[in-house]
């Protein structure tokens, strides 16, 4: 259904996007920010504690997840939810990076058997880890239904399904070859009016300052703030570098917001892989 070399382009911008997200990811000073000891041209060493000893090259927690599912999926025709979050828990119970609370509240839901086994997390980040189960669905229909499977996993709230239809619907109306703006306005009528109204600011904010946008929307890790920080760059920007060097300087969570906005880009088609620096690419995965 989807074309494999486009869906292995977008799993691994998906990543590059993260890796360059890591140097500043997570400082939400405005001042430190701003005088942070970083090249915004290239990829650089994670800055903050949560991510110490990561450097250049390598991901956040959502990079290293992104990466798991595709491992996950190498072979597979069809995606299983139950033998995912087999494989998941084996590689979280020795993984030495961050363990956010939708992890620690995942795996205790897996001892209790809870089920679905996702928390009740409202973070963004879950979102931009889709781009895989493109490999493994066989028409839209089975892509929604995997992306419902594969985030309710670990993120099991009504914020995060309901986000996650609306940019998993977008992704699948960009491949389509629609434009991005025009998509994310017709999907408008098929959800709440609390989405509509993350739309309408995202899209009226397409002028203005990045910086200033993502910090008044909010440049945290929920989804109420950071799905308008997507929607603003997705709006503005025709351009990846500058998309995401914009996104990093304004700080909080720009891995989560990167990523969506970056598979979302990455989808259109007249846009390729050159929009990725070289340098970039220096990241610790291969996806072949």
């Amino acid at each position: 259904m989807f074309d494999e070399k486009k869906v292995k382009d977008l799993v691994l911008s998906s990543l590059v996007a993260d890796a360059y997200s890591l140097g500043a990811h997570w400082i939400y000073d405005e001042k430190q920010l701003q005088t942070l000891d970083i090249d915004w041209n290239n990829l650089n060493d994670a800055k903050v504690v949560w991510h110490k000893g990561k450097v250049a090259g390598e991901f956040t927690h959502y990079g290293d997840q992104t990466l798991w599912l595709y491992q996950f999926l190498e072979g597979k025709d069809t995606f299983d939810v139950n033998e995912y979050i087999e494989f998941w828990k084996t590689k979280i119970e020795v993984y030495n990076g961050y363990i956010d609370g939708s992890t620690r509240e995942t795996l205790e839901n897996i001892e209790n058997k809870v089920t679905p086994t996702g928390s009740a997390s409202t973070d963004l980040s879950i979102i931009g880890r889709i781009a895989p189960l493109l490999l493994v669905s066989n028409s839209k229909e089975e892509f929604l239904e995997n992306v419902n499977k594969f985030v309710t996993s670990t993120h099991n709230s009504n914020e995060a399904i309901t986000a996650s239809k609306f940019f998993a619907s977008l992704l699948l109306e960009v491949l389509d070859g629609k434009g991005i703006e025009e998509s994310i306005l017709s999907l408008k009528d098929n959800f709440d009016t609390k989405i509509q109204s993350y739309i309408y600011s995202g899209v009226a904010s397409k002028t203005d300052d990045t910086f200033q946008v993502i910090r008044e929307f909010g440049p945290a890790c929920d989804i109420s703030g950071g799905f308008e920080g997507v929607i603003h760059l997705l709006c503005k920007y025709n351009n990846l570098k500058d998309m995401l060097i914009c996104n990093a300087k304004a700080g909080g969570d720009s891995s989560a917001r990167g990523m969506i906005a970056t598979i979302i880009f990455m989808a259109q088609k007249d846009i390729s892989m050159s929009q990725i620096p070289t340098s970039w690419l220096n990241i610790k995965a291969s996806i072949v």
